[in-house]
């Protein structure tokens, strides 16, 4: 099964900008996900789109963090992103007259709406800043909090 990763590879990518000083290129990106510019400017794009980032064009050119990372959370990644379905999993469309598929449908649903919220809960409230606090400090080896 194929994961769809953009929401792990942008996160990464904001924190290492912020990290770095809060820009890149391109380029540098693409190394640091092992693709090219072009995808990276395509994603990228939903970022800027959102106002979290600004891009430089022309040579020397490149992402800027528009906006401070505390001012921002997972989920306002996750909803800039396109994405599909949160989970792979989902209802089945064999014959929708049939009133057992109707039933193991909508608990599956039920199921999926709940994991969902929660998921969605926990996003909303993981500033972008903290996942930058917890990355320094492993590599300081300090506990979070303390770097």
């Amino acid at each position: 099964m194929r994961f769809d990763t953009r929401l792990a590879r942008l996160l990464h990518v904001l924190v290492h900008m912020h990290l770095r000083g809060g820009s890149t290129t391109s380029e540098n990106i693409a190394l640091m996900l092992h693709t090219n510019p072009v995808v990276v400017r395509r994603t990228m794009a939903a970022l800027r789109d959102a106002g979290y980032v600004q891009s430089t064009g022309g040579r020397g050119g490149g992402w800027d963090l528009a906006r401070d990372l505390e001012d921002f959370t997972v989920k306002d990644v996750y909803v800039a992103i396109a994405h599909t379905a949160l989970f792979a999993l989902g209802p089945a469309d064999d014959n929708p007259a049939c009133p057992v598929e109707a039933a193991v449908n909508r608990h599956i649903n039920e199921a999926l709406s709940s994991a969902e919220m929660t998921m969605l809960r926990f996003f909303g409230e993981k500033r972008l800043a903290e996942i930058a606090r917890d990355a320094t400090s492993s590599i300081s080896g300090k506990p979070s909090g303390q770097v």
